[in-house]
């Protein structure tokens, strides 16, 4: 490339590109297509900023990932494999390809996963995989093997993707800035002076370690008040029981009044990867929209409650009240409410945002501290702070079902159920 070409950009200031691999990358259709896609989903619906995409997100883990190896090889460190930097670029830089609209509400309504979509951009018939086979054939494999996480240097995946990744190291910062809190920042430049490349890892200098203590507790807060937020939740719940919705109205021979052919594969789980690229929130938006007007009345309903934000209200509850939920699930059928589409019990342990856990397994590599002996242990051996956060199950039972609710039930004899809702107003 003659020059290299900067983007502007609110967390990281600039943007710099200096390899043509990935300019050509980021103008290819595949890429220009996260434009369309939230990043935080239907966070939006919470925090009103949260408008940020996927594209600018892939550019900032691209960028965090660039700090880190400029950081290695103007060190000169024996241990960072020269040759992968190339790889490590392209990977961070497309590690987000395959998601899709509103992001993990459709994941779990239609059991499918954005790294395996990714990788399917990678090595489809695409313009994303012409770019990369530029560089060698076997250049894609590559490169889907470390999205994927089957790649066999554990210190070229760790960059993308483990516990100190540029993925988490970026989504926190950026996340933070644009739904307006202070609880995702810490200090970034710190951070990429005391992370190494040793012995096939990436490690923390000891000296360092505050300020990932920093980062995690960061990353613990977002977790508890941005991504399990309760509003956030509902809206993820409701888009979620629409698809449910369409796909048994589907399987029930339905007659839509309206649909789209890349969604209606998606509900005959008969979906392309040319029917996925045309999946984006701009399609969804006018799906939902049109869906307002279906004869089904549940879909119809459920629609507007989500294009016009009339959310479900949620109440606590403690795990072991069952009679609350078959008690509640009775009353609803009989004031007019069916509970499968305006009942949802809920607790934000399974969700697809975490917290630290030191465990290593492939999805979870740990984060280690080097000493001055060339010691590695894993931090919270080291640390109080770490330990005190990680793995710990937090957070409360939610009941969510339509405000609406309440008054029939008031209006209809059911005095201690609507009291116990009531009350949590």
């Amino acid at each position: 490339m003659k020059e290299e070409k900067v983007f502007k950009d609110p967390v990281h200031k600039y943007i710099y590109v200096q390899e043509a691999t990935i300019w050509d990358l980021i103008n290819t259709r595949e890429f220009q297509r996260l434009r369309r896609v939230r990043q935080l989903g239907t966070s939006y619906l919470t925090f009103h900023g949260a408008e940020h995409s996927r594209f600018s997100h892939s550019l900032g883990v691209y960028e965090v990932t660039r700090k880190i190896i400029s950081q290695f090889e103007r060190n000169q460190y024996d241990d960072w494999p020269k040759e992968e930097r190339l790889l490590c670029l392209c990977a961070a830089l497309l590690h987000d390809l395959g998601h899709g609209p509103f992001s993990h509400s459709i994941e779990k309504a239609f059991g499918t996963k954005h790294e395996d979509w990714s990788c399917r951009i990678v090595l489809g018939d695409t313009e994303v995989n012409e770019v990369l086979s530029r560089v060698s054939p076997d250049f894609p494999k590559k490169v889907a093997g470390v999205i994927c996480k089957s790649y066999s240097e554990e210190i070229v995946v760790s960059l993308v993707s483990s516990q100190l990744d540029a993925d988490r190291m970026d989504y926190l910062l950026r996340d933070a800035y644009f739904t307006g809190v202070n609880y995702g920042t810490f200090d970034l430049e710190r951070i990429l002076r005391v992370i190494r490349p040793y012995k096939g890892h990436i490690v923390v200098k000891e000296s360092g370690m505050h300020a990932v203590e920093d980062y995690l507790m960061s990353r613990y807060q977002m977790y508890w008040q941005v991504y399990f937020h309760p509003v956030t939740r509902s809206a993820e719940i409701l888009l979620h029981k629409v698809f449910a919705r369409a796909k048994h109205l589907y399987e029930d021979n339905y007659v839509f009044g309206f649909m789209v052919e890349p969604i209606l594969h998606l509900i005959q789980n008969k979906i392309t990867l040319e029917d996925y690229l045309l999946l984006d929130e701009s399609v969804m938006q006018t799906m939902l929209t049109f869906w307002c007007q279906e004869k089904d009345p549940i879909l119809a309903d459920m629609c507007k409650r989500f294009l016009d934000r009339k959310l479900y209200k949620y109440s606590t509850f403690e795990e072991s009240n069952q009679h609350l939920i078959k008690r509640m699930e009775k009353v609803m059928a009989e004031v007019g409410f069916d509970p499968i589409y305006y009942m949802e019990i809920d607790f934000p342990s399974n969700q697809s945002y975490d917290v630290y856990r030191p465990g290593e397994t492939d999805d979870n590599l740990p984060i280690l501290l080097l000493d001055h002996k060339e010691n590695l242990t894993e931090i919270t051996h080291r640390s109080e702070i770490v330990q005190s956060i990680s793995g710990f199950q937090m957070g409360k039972h939610h009941v969510y079902y339509p405000e609406e609710l309440l008054e029939r039930l008031n209006a209809t004899n059911y005095p201690d159920l609507w009291e116990l809702l009531g009350e949590q107003e």
